[in-house]
């Protein structure tokens, strides 16, 4: 197919089913993802807060809006346009956030290719499960990057080659049985016919019913997964690649406790340090082959120069910086909180104390001297885990 057949064959996908297929609610969506939150994902980025917090955010492929709809509710101040192939998808992402009070934010029907249309540049990028379904993955990525403004940071999803690998084969499976395979409600009644049919110690049944099958009870999911008209997966080597085309900075993975050796060599310490000294991407692609079931995708953030970073190793800079506690920690006033990736944490007294007293107007010298039994190590470990975040001076947040 041509390019612009491949668009429209993934606009027809998503007009039929709208995804993701979240339902609406007359009310804020819960919950967060932290990588919609601009403060959180700068910080991940940068070790330190943004210097404000009315920037212009880009959901390039925002689908039904879901993702739209936590990024304007999550960054009241920003102002949020969301673009996208599909009219029928569009329509259900405008309701979307119209009825949940999302009045900070726009859509646009425009292809991802077509960004340079875009008026002005983005400080925050959102583009989650959209380039690996373009016919030119390298032309997406191409088009975005000059939109990203100088410091800008860009979120990226793209689906992973080897933790896919069941899917692609029944992908491969239903079109062939596919008397037309522009017809996605015959792919998904073949589909769901297919993983019946088969016997429960079949590998792509047992992949599906272990790590799919709850969220492909709806229809959209399960056509999204299984009978796209287009899809790329990658492996670290071609990533790096597509990375590199862009001409951007590669900050790091968005989860990088999954690209730790330690989850996977901790138990041999020679394995582990052979791993640790490991060129960064040889290191990944250990990962990656050692634990193909659990790389089912890439997240991670690129940067347009110059992305300005914050070194605390100094005591003096720690002491004069103005201490916030992490836009992200649900449960708070508690000592039991979660932090921004939803693990449970459990505060000591002076941890509890320091954070309760950070106001955003105190540095954290100011703050050690109010609160006995704590110190820079203690401040150190609390900005490390990400529960605090950090301001070199005090700042306008606008």
């Amino acid at each position: 197919m041509s390019d612009a057949d491949t668009r429209a064959a993934v606009a027809k996908l998503y007009d039929a089913y709208p995804f993701p297929p979240e339902p609406l609610l007359d009310e804020p969506p819960p919950g967060y993802n932290w990588r919609w939150v601009w403060d959180a994902a700068y910080n991940f980025c940068t070790q330190q807060r943004p210097a404000r917090s009315n920037v212009r955010i880009l959901d390039a492929g925002c689908g039904s809006g879901v993702g739209t709809e936590y990024l304007a509710h999550l960054n009241p101040d920003a102002s949020v346009l969301g673009i996208d192939i599909s009219p029928g998808t569009l329509d259900v992402a405008r309701e979307r956030c119209q009825r949940s009070g999302a009045n900070n934010v726009e859509f646009r029907c425009l292809p991802l290719e077509a960004a340079a249309e875009l008026p002005g540049k983005f400080e925050l990028i959102n583009c989650v499960g959209v380039l690996h379904h373009l016919p030119n993955p390298v032309r997406g990525i191409q088009a975005l990057a000059p939109k990203l403004a100088p410091g800008g940071i860009l979120h990226v999803f793209v689906y992973a080659e080897y933790g896919r690998w069941e899917i692609r084969l029944m992908q491969q499976a239903i079109a062939l049985l596919q008397s037309n395979r522009s017809d996605y409600r015959e792919g998904v009644k073949l589909g769901r016919a297919l993983f019946a049919a088969l016997p429960e110690t079949n590998r792509l049944v047992r992949r599906e019913r272990e790590r799919w099958s709850l969220e492909n009870q709806r229809d959209a999911n399960f056509a999204d997964m299984y009978v796209h008209p287009q899809e790329i997966d990658y492996t670290t080597e071609t990533l790096f690649e597509l990375i590199a085309a862009s001409g951007l900075e590669f900050v790091g993975f968005s989860n990088p406790q999954v690209w730790q050796p330690e989850r996977l060599l901790g138990s041999n310490p020679d394995l582990l340090a052979r791993a640790r000294a490991l060129p960064e991407h040889d290191r990944y692609r250990l990962i990656e082959q050692l634990d193909p079931e659990g790389i089912t995708h890439f997240e991670f953030f690129l940067a347009r120069s110059p992305l300005s970073r914050a070194d605390w190793s100094d005591d003096a800079a720690l002491l004069a910086a103005i201490p916030l506690r992490h836009p992200c920690l649900q449960g708070w006033e508690s000592r039991s909180v979660f932090d921004l990736n939803y693990q449970l944490v459990d505060l000591n007294a002076a941890e509890f104390a320091f954070l309760k007293t950070c106001d955003g107007t105190r540095s954290v010298g100011e703050v050690l001297a109010a609160v006995p039994n704590f110190d820079l190590a203690g401040t150190r470990s609390l900005q490390t885990r990400q529960l605090l975040t950090l301001s070199p001076t005090t700042h306008d947040p606008n």
